[in-house]
């Protein structure tokens, strides 16, 4: 894996150690925890945290993981008869978008129902 990273040492000085990082990264997307949770031990999870969107936008995980399907396949670890590709797909309802969670907000008395403004005949301002 080690040639596919990125190389330390550019303008704003040297990186945190490439081990430690993947570890970190590696154990925040196996727990599933939020990255300020993230144990001291693999550094500060500021740290980590951009190594590892710095190296999604640059395409190092693409690269690391072509390298690795490429030395397994080599070595006939891999079962291509096994791989497929799903094209079922799941619709969402029209309502699924943007819908508001929680209670529905009841109108106060004299507003349409879905907004802030009066209606006509309530005593709003500008009511005559």
């Amino acid at each position: 894996m080690e040639p596919h990273l990125p190389v330390s040492g550019r303008r704003g000085g040297r990186w945190t150690d490439h081990r430690k990082m993947i570890n970190g990264i590696l154990f925040r997307v196996r727990t599933g925890i939020p990255w300020r949770d993230l144990p001291g031990r693999f550094g500060g999870w500021k740290t980590v945290h951009e190594r590892h969107w710095r190296w999604s936008a640059d395409g190092t995980w693409d690269r690391i993981l072509r390298a690795v399907q490429a030395h397994a396949d080599l070595a006939g670890r891999i079962d291509w008869s096994m791989v497929g590709v799903d094209s079922t797909s799941c619709r969402a309802h029209q309502h699924a978008a943007g819908a508001r969670k929680g209670k529905p907000r009841v109108p106060k008395k004299g507003q349409r129902p879905g907004t802030t403004a009066p209606t006509k005949d309530s005593d709003g301002p500008g009511a005559v």
